[in-house]
């Protein structure tokens, strides 16, 4: 049989397998089984469940601690946030009103006020210092000693902020380290029980913050750096621009991811601080540095209102978690 034979066989399908395609035929060629039947909405969705059962199964592992030492214990403070309850005696259920009475406290105004003040000391000022950090230490990258220093820089972030506070009690003593720098260089009228002080109480204990966060905003910073093409910065230097411009033109605007992380954790760090405070103040003197965390702290184990420290608590992980969704909106928004 010819092929013009074929192509004129009454008993052949048009675009049947086997069948010849005429010259000019604008139809696609069609190899394997039917696509149209592969992209069925039944078959998708029976494949995008499979795919999210093997994630979950993936996530299993990580899921479980989490639910179990994190969720429970949310759900189970937010439950605790609708009883009026002092942590013996048989609860009485007073809903929303918990809620209302530390909107109405002055004291958490306070705390409140605290807490934002610390945002200066472990958010703003360890992103500059890192920044700044990171720029010298990678303009200096592979000479001798940058390692030291980024070691260096590093370190007060994996101490223990337990073993921090102690070590910042010895340096703010009467007779502590800068006390004695400051009397052996003639400035001893400065010297001050810096802990104990209405004035300086808090900006010493947010001091004691930008020193253990830096180091991290720095390493942050760093790996950011490393992204970044050095062929920008060597057009950059052709076009006459000095370690200034670049810092100011490339560095920073190209480091928008790691800004983003780098707030996140430090604003975190700030509002819900308390280990640093306990240790080194707890709180005072007076309620000089109360934050929410030593309110809350205060309000369940000294004060019998386990009610209100629970709804104090939920309310502070609301707040937290606002201020992160708006970071990183702003971060994703930003040009």
């Amino acid at each position: 049989m010819t092929t013009a034979d074929r192509l004129t066989d009454p008993g052949r399908v048009p675009g049947a397998p086997g069948t010849p395609r005429a010259p000019g035929d604008p139809r696609p060629l069609k190899h394997g089984p039917d696509h149209a039947a592969l992209r069925h909405p039944r078959t998708l969705r029976s494949g995008r469940r499979r795919r999210r059962a093997v994630a979950l199964l993936y996530l299993l592992p990580a899921l479980l601690p989490y639910t179990l030492f994190a969720v429970l214990p949310l759900l189970h403070t937010a439950y605790l946030s609708l009883f009026d309850w002092d942590g013996v005696t048989i609860p009485s259920f007073v809903g929303i009103d918990n809620y209302r009475r530390i909107a109405d406290d002055p004291q958490l105004r306070a705390a409140a006020w605290h807490a934002g003040a610390l945002i200066l000391f472990f958010s703003v000022l360890p992103i500059a210092v890192g920044l700044v950090s990171a720029a010298i230490v990678s303009r200096r990258a592979g000479r001798r000693g940058t390692g030291l220093v980024r070691t260096v820089l590093f370190l007060p972030q994996v101490i223990p902020l337990v073993a921090v506070g102690i070590l910042w009690r010895w340096v703010y003593a009467d007779d502590g380290v800068l006390n004695q720098t400051l009397r052996a260089i003639g400035l001893g009228h400065l010297a001050d029980a810096w802990l104990g002080s209405f004035t300086w109480a808090l900006p010493a204990v947010g001091l004691i913050g930008t020193w253990v966060v830096s180091g991290l905003c720095m390493v942050l910073f760093l790996s950011g750096t490393q992204r970044i093409d050095q062929e920008i910065y060597e057009a950059a230097r052709m076009d006459g621009a000095g370690p200034v411009r670049e810092f100011t033109s490339i560095t920073v605007p190209l480091l928008r991811p790691e800004f983003a992380v780098a707030l996140s954790i430090t604003v975190i760090a700030a509002l819900s601080s308390f280990d640093l405070i306990y240790i080194t103040t707890g709180g005072g003197p007076g309620n000089n540095t109360v934050v929410p965390g030593i309110l809350i702290y205060r309000l369940a184990f000294g004060g019998g209102a386990v009610g209100v420290a629970s709804a104090l608590a939920i309310a502070l992980t609301a707040v937290i978690s606002l201020a992160v969704l708006v970071i990183n909106r702003l971060s994703r928004e930003a040009p």
